[in-house]
């Protein structure tokens, strides 16, 4: 029996949230319900716009068929938040930083452990294609040992473009929190945990002029330092140098290279999931780009939340850990502290490196469900001729009069739900004449028994199979 997908509450309706709207059209495992915000007509549209249902942040913890809850929230309601959901007995995924401050994640951590709930947290851009392409090369000694990386973003700021950019600004915001996440991330991923760091900081301009609509020509005061440069020293010897701020005259300038004893390694841009990936061995007369062999190249964010799901469902660690996401906001706090001490900072904690996913992530895109289905019929036609009389008696049976299904195949044909791979999303109320057997029999098998021709919310550990229905004649 098939799992169904796990459900999902968005708490957090801002610039971010649209994207993670969409997730569950990429990801066959999650189901997005519900959709909350402390300004219920931003929820409200987003909800229309995204076809969920706006809720109260009290309603959608409340509703007992969230499994988990995704938090959008500015980076200063992070871990209130959390720990009302955790309270609410709800796994979190958090947007990154997993907290503003040390204090506030370990009560978080502590909660979880103590409730046997989960935490994880953005970014998963280093389950992408791109950087679990670097990752496998690390691992099979493409460059040797690593010696020394480089990892700068240099931007003009958020406050041209943004709608509404003054928490960037504020503590919990800058260029570390808001962007360092992702290369620091995708270091420890590819290079392990870090040891010792040191930093330097400064706020380049005290006051910045929002120039973006709606809040054109409002000054922002500036609460955190807009320019962090680290030194990284990780457990394996490796030192890297980070440089993040927002102080630069224009452009936006990324960069992320490992160096090594046999070559050097050019990495995408951590904050997205695709390539390209560059190489350059010792005595190589130039650079040559590298294949991406794993999935996942374009905009994917909501894989995190998706392999955590998985995980929950299969019993396994998930990739984008608490303990991963800790350790990188302590990194982010060291610079600070050792800009503030003058001197290193040891850190406290440590994490594993996800294990890495199978090239081929079995979370299926839906795009390609119609490729895979022709396949799997190719290969097994009895399969496909046993669906086709299964549905015409189906069709029989639910009094279904005049609807004929779709030539091409939809995103469950020809495979039925119960053991099909291809799902993006459950339909769990008939909106239209349905076209897979599962379907026309639970129609026929609810009518018989006088129920509601509804299918079975998200949350049910199985799905019914069509070869386990009553036949009825």
């Amino acid at each position: 029996m098939t799992a169904l997908p796990t459900c999902i509450g968005i708490i957090g309706a801002g610039n971010i949230s649209s994207t993670y709207l969409e997730a569950d059209r990429k990801f066959k495992n999650i189901y997005i319900t519900k959709v909350a915000d402390i300004d219920m007509n931003r929820a409200q549209a987003q909800a229309e716009k995204h076809d969920k249902q706006a809720a109260t942040v009290d309603e959608l913890l409340a509703d007992p068929e969230i499994t988990i809850v995704v938090n959008l929230t500015v980076p200063a309601a992070h871990a209130p938040v959390a720990l009302q959901a955790l309270e609410a007995g709800k796994h979190v995924y958090n947007e990154k930083p997993l907290a503003t401050t040390r204090e506030d994640a370990q009560r978080m951590l502590a909660l979880a452990k103590s409730k046997g709930l989960r935490i994880g947290g953005a970014p998963d851009t280093f389950l992408g294609g791109g950087l679990q392409t670097c990752r496998r090369l690390l691992d099979e000694g493409a460059i040797g040992q690593p010696v020394i990386a480089f990892a700068r973003m240099l931007s003009c700021g958020m406050e041209s473009w943004h709608p509404n950019p003054e928490f960037f600004f504020k503590p919990g915001g800058g260029p570390m929190f808001d962007m360092g996440p992702y290369y620091l991330t995708a270091l420890v991923t590819l290079l392990g945990p870090a040891r010792r760091v040191s930093g330097m900081t400064r706020i380049t301009h005290p006051e910045r002029t929002i120039t973006s609509q709606p809040l054109y020509g409002k000054k922002i005061i500036v609460e955190t330092p807009t320019l962090v440069s680290g030194l990284i020293e990780f457990d394996n010897g490796t030192i890297a140098n980070i440089v993040t701020t927002f102080d630069v005259a224009e452009g936006y300038d990324i960069g992320l290279t490992l160096y090594g004893t046999e070559g050097t390694l050019q990495c995408p841009d951590p904050n997205g999931f695709g390539g390209p990936v560059r190489l350059k061995r010792k005595g190589d007369p130039d650079w040559r780009d590298v294949g991406i062999q794993h999935k996942w190249v374009t905009n994917s964010r909501g894989l995190g939340v998706a392999d955590m799901a998985a995980a929950i469902q299969e019993g396994r660690p998930h990739r984008a850990s608490a303990e991963l996401t800790y350790h990188v906001l302590d990194l982010m706090h060291a610079f600070h502290d050792s800009a503030r001490k003058g001197r290193h900072v040891a850190l406290e904690s440590t994490c594993d490196r996800p294990r890495p996913p199978a090239p081929r992530l079995a979370l299926t895109h839906p795009a390609r469900a119609h490729d895979r289905s022709t396949r799997l019929c190719r290969r097994r036609p009895f399969l496909a001729a046993e669906r086709r009389q299964a549905l015409a008696r189906a069709r029989l049976v639910a009094g279904i009069v005049g609807h004929t299904p779709r030539r091409s195949p939809p995103r469950l044909w020809p495979l039925s739900e119960n053991n099909s791979p291809l799902s993006a999303r459950p339909p769990f109320a008939f909106t239209s004449a349905p076209t897979s057997v599962t379907s026309y029999m639970w129609m026929a098998h609810a009518s018989a028994r006088g129920r509601s021709a509804a299918r079975p919310t998200c949350g049910s550990t199985s799905r019914t199979s069509w070869r386990s229905m009553p036949a009825h004649t």
